[in-house]
């Protein structure tokens, strides 16, 4: 019998491009839990340490491949050997400053991947299932106004063009092709797994740092810019979610409450109760070319179609970091 006629009565498989990242380790904990069979990806698994599946106590029930997105013989190698039921691209360059230094990268590896991914659902028969990744830099600037699935993009750095790109050839491999695929138009969202180069995991490290004496001052750009910050442990819950509805489509994950850098600092702050006034200074060689100062979300279309809102909010996720750091120096 073959894997395709007896799916119904086996575990899912599922594929993860981009599992060694905050989302992907998540997201293999979720689907582990409910039973899939787990495969990840990254560009080169032999030498990768996957250390958040490791944190998460599941690096040992996922199979591990190496696989480049921007190689569609790659690609095609993977999905066939694997077989998914469910493919998840998470993959990609994922910082918004870095984008600005490494342009050419960036849109290789986040429009061409997910281009290669469809191409290959398309030329395998289009069983698979696929969610992109997408990110609420495509709005830009939503002006105070919280963005929904019909607020036109406009993206403002090169890694939100190659986002936009690349939720815009998922828009038009599901219309042309009939190909299960939806975009996650994810906010921001944060937990202890963020990579040190992200400015909000920066402040929680630092915060830590100076309430227990290893640091004195904590350099920043601009603490005016507002954003909606979820958690992330939550967010691949809505990740999911979305490819276990009878038709596919695209939805805005986020809390749909918007706080400044500011906020975040403060509330940082509070919880080593240090005043984050009296050990923050400016440096504008943090600042970027074109910031989005204000983004806001309307995320009401998950919470009606797929039964999904954030139970976190920016101060129980900072809180979450916080308590995480703490712990991770008491173990040094």
């Amino acid at each position: 019998m073959s894997r395709s006629s007896s799916v119904s009565i086996m575990s899912k498989r599922a594929l993860i491009c981009g599992i060694s990242g905050q989302d992907g380790a998540y997201l293999a904990k979720l689907l582990v839990e409910n039973g899939y069979e787990v495969f990840g990806t990254s560009r080169d698994a032999e030498r990768s340490e996957f250390s958040n599946l490791a944190k998460l106590g599941v690096k040992d029930q996922v199979t591990l491949r190496s696989m480049s997105l921007a190689d569609f013989r790659s690609v095609l190698s993977t999905v066939a050997a694997v077989e998914p039921d469910e493919i998840y691209n998470l993959a990609g360059q994922s910082s918004v400053g870095l984008s600005f230094e490494q342009p050419v990268e960036t849109m290789e590896s986040i429009s061409l991947g997910v281009l290669n991914l469809l191409e290959v659902i398309r030329f395998t028969g289009g069983r698979a299932r696929l969610y992109n990744a997408g990110s609420s830099e495509c709005f830009g600037d939503t002006g105070e106004v919280p963005a929904n699935e019909e607020t036109p993009f406009r993206p403002r750095s090169p890694y939100a063009v190659a986002k936009s790109a690349a939720h815009w050839a998922v828009a038009n491999y599901r219309e042309a092709y009939g190909i299960y695929a939806c975009n996650g138009i994810l906010f921001n969202h944060e937990s202890p797994l963020r990579p040190a180069r992200f400015v909000t995991s920066k402040i929680i490290q630092s915060a830590v740092a100076i309430k227990q004496g290893r640091l004195e001052k904590l350099s920043l750009g601009n603490i005016d810019i507002a954003r909606d910050w979820g958690s992330a442990r939550e967010y691949v819950e809505a990740m999911w979610k979305m490819l276990q509805q009878d038709q596919p489509d695209d939805f805005v994950i986020a809390t749909g409450q918007t706080s400044t850098l500011a906020e975040f600092l403060a509330a940082a702050f509070d919880a080593v109760e240090l005043d984050w006034q009296d050990y923050v200074e400016f440096n504008k060689a943090f600042a970027r070319p074109s910031d989005i100062r204000f983004s806001g979300a309307d995320p009401s279309k998950a919470a009606r179609v797929l039964g999904w809102s954030a139970q976190s909010k920016m101060r129980d996720v900072v809180n979450e970091m916080v308590a995480a750091e703490f712990e991770r120096h008491s173990n040094q």
